[in-house]
């Protein structure tokens, strides 16, 4: 890969693959899984990419990779014009992690004293320490509570503080892996709040499987499935895939008794339709998304399939597609 690209781009992955060895009993080995399979992708520097996909699709592997936690089977990748395999210290000084979890905090400690010890651990002289601690707690809106221990804090904050521990040392280029899981809905928009404002200053690479989320926050996307990458390009250009096609939900407020798989087959063989899927709603109900061409003949059939089993409808919803019909299209299931 050429200089030119490399600084264009703060990360540039060609061809990446991991394979873990499958273990049966005793120890012993029992074939190969491909846990990423060849993906390529670059992220513009000073800007967000995400990286989509449902659980165990390999968007973690991938980041550990890229953070030279783990060595890749094959293929490359530079993070910061750095190769992940020989230039392993360069790398990791360009970089700020977080990954999934509450683990990487030290509950005893202020949040103040939190930052002051890990920019120790960076090598950064006393002054730099305060000065760049009083910058990310206000980014992270925590200087109010700098003072109090860790362990007094909801999830939402510790995720908060998490970044501001991971721009400490003002690395360029930021590595965030399902950085909102778990949180309740305000303490997400204070996160998203904080990422957007760290571009054009730093480069962030995150990985969601919250589309609204990288609809919300990322110039361009990859979408990843059982290891590859089935569709990339910003997200304006990925709902394109089905501009053509429209959503439609049908919500269900009774027991199904079991015939909730039947009824998906037969929406989804219905003419024209792309995709179908189910999801039980906190409220009990059953609500079935269909991704199709007609929404008109497409809502006769499915209502038609319905009524055969004796079910009844409570609302009925046609929209525009999302970035998750766009999952649904490309692989014909649902993304969670």
């Amino acid at each position: 890969m050429t200089s030119s690209h490399q600084q264009a781009n703060a990360i540039v992955a060609e061809r990446l693959h991991r394979v873990y060895a499958k273990k049966g009993r005793w120890l012993r080995s029992q074939g190969e899984v491909v846990a990423v399979e060849e993906i390529s992708f670059a992220v513009p520097t000073g800007t967000i990419f995400g990286l989509l996909g449902p659980n165990g699709a390999g968007k973690t592997t991938t980041i550990k990779m890229l953070s030279t936690l783990l060595l890749p089977t094959s293929g490359s990748a530079t993070v910061g014009g750095h190769d992940i395999v020989r230039d392993e210290r360069q790398v990791r000084r360009q970089l700020g992690v977080v990954l999934g979890g509450d683990r990487g905090l030290y509950d005893k400690l202020s949040a103040r004293d939190n930052l002051v010890y890990f920019g120790t651990l960076y090598g950064m002289d006393a002054p730099s320490i305060k000065r760049r601690a009083n910058e990310v707690l206000e980014l992270v809106k925590l200087q109010d509570r700098a003072a109090e221990r860790v362990e007094g804090f909801s999830r939402g904050m510790k995720q908060r503080l998490h970044l501001a521990k991971s721009l400490i040392h003002d690395p360029p280029i930021l590595i965030l892996d399902e950085p909102t899981i778990g949180l309740d809905p305000n303490a997400a928009v204070d996160l998203r709040e904080a990422i957007a404002a760290l571009v054009p200053d730093h480069t962030v690479l995150l990985t969601t499987h919250y589309m609204h989320e990288a609809d919300l926050l990322c110039r361009e996307i990859a979408i990843v499935d059982h290891g590859r990458i089935v569709a990339r390009g910003t997200p304006r250009e990925v709902k394109g895939l089905v501009a053509e096609d429209r959503r439609i939900e049908i919500t269900i407020n009774q027991a199904l008794d079991g015939t909730a798989a039947t009824i998906e087959r037969e929406i989804a063989t219905l003419p024209g339709v792309r995709g179908a899927s189910r999801e039980v709603l906190e409220t009990g109900e059953t609500r079935f998304t269909i991704l199709c061409a007609e929404p008109t003949l497409t809502l006769d059939g499915a209502l038609a399939a319905l009524r055969a089993h004796g079910v009844a409808v409570s609302a009925v919803e046609v929209a525009e597609p999302t970035l998750e019909d766009a999952f649904l299209a490309i692989t014909g299931r649902s993304f969670e």
